[in-house]
């Protein structure tokens, strides 16, 4: 009887398991399996399976301790980690790209090496492929993900998953650091150029689609184990610098900060990485609340959380939580962190042994452990990690940077790039036309790609791929192309450094013959702490470019090269002409040179609010109370150089017939309401226009924003033609955490608005 009533339990048991709900479905023979190998792993293998170490940590050093070129694997460093530490994951290039057969065979001895271990778990190998595979040579890098937001298509993004995640899985890695789901709301922040915009629905959209794009249906040869990047808040610092504490109230990070991560854990998504920064004085590896309360309880993530590099090292040294390092692993631990990036040599031993030391004094419990292991080996289960497998079949990946990816990525950089100002029509430039063509940006391919681009701040010119910059396809195209540099763009200790170029002179005398002068600005690409800067301020000496020039009279199109917006109130108004390009990536210089010559009709939209000033930083979707204007007591204190959304055509689009399908939405019964509007292409070209629909509630007990974005559509039309844009939505969506910290919605008056046009309904109950 005790028999049967235990395996009744058993049954019961296992049963609410199979039925309970996680954020990607579990495959529940290999749950058996898991479990079957937690029980039978010794404590140091169960540790090991938690550790990260950097590639570096293996290889070959000389007696200076600095790397051997070409990189080699140590076997003795190799023989600890593995199998004496047990180390379960390995992370990234050393200092710059490896060729695909360097990548075959550094995997291949890791591979071999981990065979020697008892339960033929393998090591899972981490990557920063963050616009395409940027540690594969001669790979396709498309936009980074600031561009790709431009674009207002989540299809980009999922393209660029696919894409890269096929030329990763090439190189033997399955597992991706990407996508940032940071929101872009602090345009100094250095990693600005790696989010989604400012947006969270557009963020929320875009993120969905590249995790799609990373892990498809169904984990094969192709795709790759997405890593959302970095639960949470760490785009938000208060002082503007990298890494640095931010102050975010529990009812915005539930509005703002939390949604992109919760749609792409809703979509599936294996591994998050946590944040290096902290939020309201807790490290964000210390948050349990945000990490086991949220994450994996509410949302029911069945994955695994990871630290960022160092970062448990960070709580004693930087952070100052922890008095000492042991410590500050039981707080990260305890708090929910899965796995430790440590990760160098030999801080990595010193964390198995404080860990292993940690759970026999119980202080770190071994069902705290167990959990952290079951999660890891679930991910590695999903990704084909559990068993024997060898680096796969070079000949499987025909497609790697071939010209069918590459135009996926020139696709994705022509429909990102934004048209801000084109007075008396000066684009696109006619064929016979005289052409100046001057600015440090002009002639960089890395200016171009920016930061994790071949090596981790995209600064070295020598692994670059054969692309043409903007100055050498213009050349190519246009027969009177007169190039000058204008200024240089130079790096001193550690920061850019601007100066005049001696042939400035030179360019303001030829101009007096030209056409029209084509000014390429921007940044120097820069990630992290080295990309901390003071000032969004565009450099004295890229701005004197455009001033000496505007002294000749002759028209100026400025081309924007750089992640973030920068500050030219003061040129704005000398130039004709402004395209933001982003950083469009190895087909930038194409596609710029595309869009300035007419071969492409721009339809990239601002993925931001382009501040007009270094100071006061406002959004879109701002409260009436920011508007009031204290020297003239009007609300026109928004005043941006160009809004969230903005971008112009070679051609017009007319936006008319705003209809919806009821003028009362019930709450209760959760109804759902239709909007229609007619766009036409009244121009003579053909087009791309973004359809976006804001939403408004004009008022409510929480302040509620002027508007917000709710849903969007990128549509393509011929001349003259005219398409009908439907938009379904339900009562839900209009509604906003309240003042008890719960999704609230409330009766009265709410608009909706497409371009110029606006329609009215209410919520009832």
């Amino acid at each position: 009887m005790k028999k049967y009533l235990f395996f009744v339990i058993t049954i019961l048991l296992y049963s609410c398991s199979r039925n309970e709900k996680t954020s990607f479905p579990l495959d529940y023979e290999q749950e058996k399996i898991i479990d079957k190998l937690i029980n039978n792993m010794t404590l140091e293998e169960k540790v090991g399976q938690t550790c990260q170490i950097t590639l570096d940590a293996i290889l070959l050093k000389d007696s200076l301790n600095k790397l051997i070129e070409p990189h080699q694997i140590d076997s003795v460093k190799l023989n600890e980690a593995l199998l004496k530490y047990k180390v379960g994951s390995i992370l990234n290039v050393s200092n710059h790209t490896f060729t695909l057969d360097k990548w075959h065979k550094i995997l291949s001895q890791i591979h071999e090496k981990n065979k020697q271990n008892p339960h033929g778990i393998q090591v899972i190998y981490g990557i920063d492929a963050i616009h395409g595979a940027t540690y594969l040579s001669n790979s396709t890098l498309f936009p980074q993900q600031i561009g790709l937001a431009a674009t207002w298509d989540t299809s980009h993004a999922r393209k660029l998953g696919e894409v890269t995640a096929y030329e990763t899985r090439a190189s033997g890695i399955r597992w991706n650091f990407s996508p940032v789901l940071d929101l872009g709301r602090t345009p100094i922040w250095s990693r600005f150029f790696e989010t989604f915009g400012e947006d969270v629905y557009l963020a929320k959209t875009m993120g969905k689609s590249i995790v799609y794009g990373y892990q498809g249906e169904k984990f094969n040869d192709y795709t790759v184990a997405a890593c959302l990047k970095h639960y949470v808040g760490y785009s938000f610092p208060r002082s503007g610098r990298d890494r640095t504490p931010a102050l975010i109230p529990k009812r915005i990070m539930q509005e703002y900060y939390l949604p992109p991560f919760e749609e792409a854990i809703k979509s599936g998504a294996l591994t998050v990485m946590i944040n290096s920064g902290e939020v309201n004085g807790i490290p964000g590896h210390t948050n349990k609340y945000l990490i086991s309360e949220v994450l994996k309880e509410k949302w029911n993530f069945a994955g695994f959380t990871l630290s960022d590099w160092e970062d448990y090292i960070k709580l004693h040294k930087e952070h100052l939580t922890d008095s000492t390092i042991e410590m500050a692993i039981a707080s990260a631990f305890n708090a929910g962190v899965d796995m430790s990036m440590v990760p160098n040599n030999p801080q990595y031993k010193e964390y198995c042994k404080s860990l292993i030391k940690l759970i026999n004094d119980g202080v770190v419990s071994e069902d705290r452990l167990n959990d952290a292991v079951k999660r890891i080996l679930r991910v590695k289960g999903k990704i084909g990690l559990l068993s024997d497998l060898s680096v796969p079949d070079k000949n499987n990946y025909s497609d790697l940077a071939s010209k069918k990816h590459r135009d996926i990525a020139y696709n994705a950089a022509k429909e990102s790039i934004t048209l801000l100002k084109n007075q008396n029509n000066i684009l696109p430039l006619k064929s016979e036309d005289k052409i100046l063509l001057i600015g440090p940006t002009s002639n960089s391919l890395n200016c171009l790609n920016g930061a994790w681009t071949h090596t981790w701040q995209g600064i070295e010119t020598k692994y670059n791929n054969d692309f043409p910059t903007i100055k050498q396809e213009l050349e190519s195209r246009l027969k009177n192309v007169f190039s000058f540099e204008g200024s240089k763009m130079l790096m001193k200790d550690g920061d850019e450094f601007d100066e005049i170029s001696n042939d400035l002179k030179e360019a303001v005398r030829v101009s007096k013959s030209v056409d029209v002068a084509i000014v390429c600005v921007g940044e120097l690409p820069s990630t992290e702490m080295p990309g901390d800067i003071y000032s969004l301020n565009l450099p004295d000496e890229q701005k004197m470019i455009v001033k000496e020039l505007h002294k000749s009279e002759i028209p100026i199109v400025l081309v924007l090269v750089s992640g973030r917006p920068k500050i030219i109130r003061d040129i704005e108004p000398l130039c004709d002409g402004i395209l933001q390009a982003y950083l469009p990536g190895d087909q930038g210089g194409v596609a710029v040179v595309d869009i300035l010559t007419g071969v492409v009709n721009p339809s990239g939209k601002l993925p931001y609010t382009y501040p007009r000033y270094d100071g006061a930083i406002l959004y879109y979707d701002h409260k009436k109370l920011e508007t009031l204007n204290g020297n003239n007591w009007k609300y026109d204190f928004f005043h941006p150089q160009w809004n969230f959304g903005y971008g112009l055509s070679y051609t017009d689009f007319k936006f008319s017939n705003l209809r919806l399908s009821k003028k009362n939405i019930s709450i209760s019964k959760n109804e759902k309401i239709t909007l229609s509007v007619d766009v036409e292409n009244t121009g003579d070209i053909f087009g791309k226009e973004v359809v976006q629909l804001y939403a408004r509630d004009h008022y409510a007990s929480i302040s509620p924003p002027l508007r917000k974005l709710v849903r969007y559509n990128k549509i393509s039309l011929e001349p003259k033609q005219k398409k009908t844009v439907i938009f379904e939505l339900d009562a839900l969506d209009f509604g906003f955490f309240g003042i008890d910290f719960d999704w609230t919605n409330e009766v009265g008056k709410h608009s909706f608005f497409v371009g110029d046009l606006e329609a009215s309904f209410n919520l009832i109950k």
